[in-house]
């Protein structure tokens, strides 16, 4: 790109003659435009690139050092020369504010004007050049968080970027010329004494180094900051070392989050108790110890007892809080050499060590069972949870952490299944057990997906007419190589593994599917009645899965009865009437199963908007028998069904199977009654046949069997 020149003058003899040297310079090509006036300069140079000015200082707008004055205030980057006579003394002014020379009058034609000016150019262009890279060096410098310090070869401070400015508290005005070791004195943060700047090692070796570990900088006001850096030297055009450079960066807040980061790896975020990984350490340290001593220890594995209630009907805020407080309670049972540990969720690991004896394991079991059987009171809920306790040995149940916590986890499950609330030692012959459990619960998984589910209904009849009034919805799993599974061998696995979720919402939606079916084609059932686990009560989505399946199998509400036992609605009462009644305001019905069995407070009974008692049939079973405590008369029969006229609520006995039970229902004047003396539960197909046979007052029901 040619070289474009401003020839400000208003002498044509001179422009011509530059105009003439230009054209014919061998290093051009230069493009020339001209300017008599300073006004008409200036005016050019704010509108056109221009790469140099030739100007001289005597125009008929501006004299003397005024002219260059005014040229360089609007191009102070575009080199300027001036054209002056011989010997004279405002061109060597012009010089020293800043010209980068000047051409003599009468000379103009020589071949040094263009040499000259193209050499002034490219000054020019590598000074700004270079000035470009300083700033931006200085940008980049001042812009990135690391401290940046440079000496010379004596170890003076030369240069400090605004972040070490920062760190040491000086000033770079300040610190220039300083020594390093005043600027940025160093200690070591175990001892506090002094240690050397790697500056210096630098400086005599002229070899990069790091400091070591463990390095504080003591700043200028006397505060501490733990850094880490890295110095190297600096070497001039000809490869020597001509200084050295710092550059370091406070790693106090990195290592508080080491640390912090190295404690949530160990423990459990919500608790703060040691996670699964400190807890096994501990128990490998634990075994080594007991081994050498010849003494025991003891894992206990805790789960809460039906936790998923409260989390499902509280949230799981108020679920965390109640872990919490579970956790303060376990804590203070145990000694300070002991290690409580959240495995996760609900469950929880205590080491006990330099245990002598199974008493002393059953002592501590027995003291975290009192301690958690205390209502808990949380955000105005007084809420109550028990524990279920597996415990296992070293060296009796095992010789490793794994082995110990997996043995610890079956004694567990057995507790579980002893009625929660209890603790059991372990057992070879529970591994039986559990992984029966095991297998169960992983074909549980599997068995919706592979439609291995059913549902058989067994009716319930009114004992004085003798007319079927509904039926109970019962669940039945065929497998294909166990064959027919019994419920109590699966339905308490689904609830604690929480696949009673999906089970249960199949189970509702099948019943009302196949209800409404039978309605249909014309057979008349009231009501078709559905157990609801505990688990699923507790729900915050209960209702609305519900309210869902109605609307898509088309059931009406009324049509639809619900049957939660009585220890379910007690466990939380208050919550248990919010939803019961939501449910009622749908117009389902809604009964008590296996009522008797548990612990109703009769104004507890009075609130929840019950339509059914449904007397269970342990007590049935009782009536006739020769019990000597009056059961055999069937005197808690006849209370409830006492009760629940009087409350208007109807009263259903489940279990009858002998025609003396079924003789003193009626004279008691028990409403309905479902059992084996009518019918066993039927598949739909043998159901609906029942449906149609119709039954008369008072005539027998006629016993169906499965095909």
């Amino acid at each position: 790109m040619a070289k474009r020149i401003l020839i400000v003058t208003n002498i044509v003899t001179d422009a011509l003659a530059l105009q003439d040297a230009l054209r014919k310079a061998h290093d051009g090509p230069y493009e020339t435009q001209f300017a008599s006036s300073l006004s008409n300069a200036l005016e050019q140079i704010q509108q056109k690139r221009v790469d140099a000015i030739l100007a001289d200082l005597s125009l008929p707008d501006s004299e003397g050092i005024a002219t260059f004055e005014a040229l360089f205030a609007v191009a102070s980057k575009i080199p300027i020369l001036t054209l002056c006579d011989v010997d004279d003394s405002l061109a060597v002014e012009a010089v020293g504010l800043g010209a980068q020379g000047y051409l003599t009058k009468g000379h103009f034609s020589s071949y040094l004007v263009p040499q000259s000016l193209r050499n002034i150019i490219q000054r020019k262009a590598v000074e700004e050049a270079a000035y470009l890279e300083k700033a931006r060096a200085e940008i980049t410098l001042n812009s990135i968080s690391d401290a940046v310090i440079g000496t010379d070869m004596a170890g003076n401070v030369d240069y400090l970027n605004v972040a070490a400015e920062h760190m040491t508290l000086w000033k770079r005005e300040e610190a220039q010329g300083q020594s390093i070791n005043l600027v940025m004195p160093l200690i070591h943060s175990e001892n506090k004494q002094a240690k050397a700047n790697p500056v210096m090692q630098v400086l005599r070796q002229d070899k990069a180094t790091t400091l070591t570990p463990g390095t504080i900088l003591l700043r200028r006001d006397g505060s501490e900051v733990a850094i880490e850096d890295s110095t190297a030297p600096i070497h001039d055009s000809d490869g020597n070392i001509a200084g050295a450079v710092m550059v370091f960066h406070d790693i106090t807040a990195t290592q508080a989050m080491a640390v912090k980061m190295a404690h949530l790896a160990q423990h459990d975020f919500l608790t703060n108790l040691p996670n699964r990984a400190l807890l096994n350490d501990r128990i490998a340290q634990a075994i080594g110890l007991a081994k050498r001593r010849e003494t025991h220890l003891a894992i206990l594995f805790l789960d809460l007892d039906n936790f998923k209630h409260i989390n499902d009907s509280l949230g799981h805020a108020i679920g965390d809080m109640l872990l919490k407080s579970v956790t303060e309670r376990l804590c203070a049972c145990v000694r300070s050499s002991d290690t409580v540990s959240r495995q996760g969720g609900d469950e929880f690991v205590i080491l006990v060590t330099d245990d002598k004896s199974a008493e002393n394991a059953a002592f501590t079991a027995e003291k975290l069972l009192k301690s958690l059987a205390t209502p808990h009171s949380i955000n105005k809920h007084e809420l109550y949870v028990t524990t279920s306790i597996g415990i296992s040995s070293y060296p009796a149940d095992g010789t490793d952490a794994e082995t110990l916590i997996k043995n610890a986890d079956t004694a567990m499950y057995q507790a579980k299944e002893r009625g929660r609330n209890n603790f059991q030692f372990f057992k070879p012959e529970m591994n039986v057990r559990a992984v029966e459990r095991q297998v169960i619960e992983a074909n549980l998984r599997l068995a919706l997906i592979r439609n291995e589910f059913s549902l058989h209904y067994q009716p319930k009849i009114n004992l004085e007419s003798g007319v079927i009034t509904g039926a109970e919805a019962l669940l039945r799993w065929s497998h294909p190589q166990w064959g027919m599974v019994p419920p109590i061998r699966f339905i308490g696995i689904a609830e604690d593994c929480g696949v009673i979720i999906p089970i249960g919402r199949w189970v509702l939606r099948e019943a009302c599917a196949q209800t409404k079916q039978w309605q249909d084609a014309g057979l008349t059932i009231a009501a078709i009645s559905v157990n609801i686990s505990a688990v699923e009560f507790r729900r915050q989505d209960f209702v609305e899965g519900v309210r869902t399946i109605l609307e898509e199998t088309g059931l009406s509400p009324n049509c639809l009865q619900l049957e939660i036992t009585e220890s379910v609605l007690m466990h939380n009462a208050e919550t248990s009437v919010a939803i019961l009644q939501q449910l009622k305001d749908m117009g389902i019905q809604l009964a008590i199963d296996d009522f008797g069995t548990g612990y109703s407070s009769l104004s507890y009974l009075n609130q929840f908007p019950i339509d059914v008692l449904k007397i269970d049939q342990s007590f049935v079973n009782d009536i006739g028998t020769s019990k000597t405590d009056g059961d055999g008369d069937g005197v808690i029969v006849s209370a409830v069904i006492a009760m629940g006229n009087s409350l208007n609520q109807k009263v259903i006995a489940e279990g009858i199977e002998k025609h003396g039970q079924l003789s003193f229902l009626k004279a008691q004047h028990c409403e309905e009654g479902q059992g084996y003396i009518f019918s066993r539960p039927l598949a739909a197909e043998q159901f609906a046949k029942l449906l149609r046979l119709g039954v008369t007052p008072h005539a027998p029901i006629p016993v169906l069997m499965p095909d």
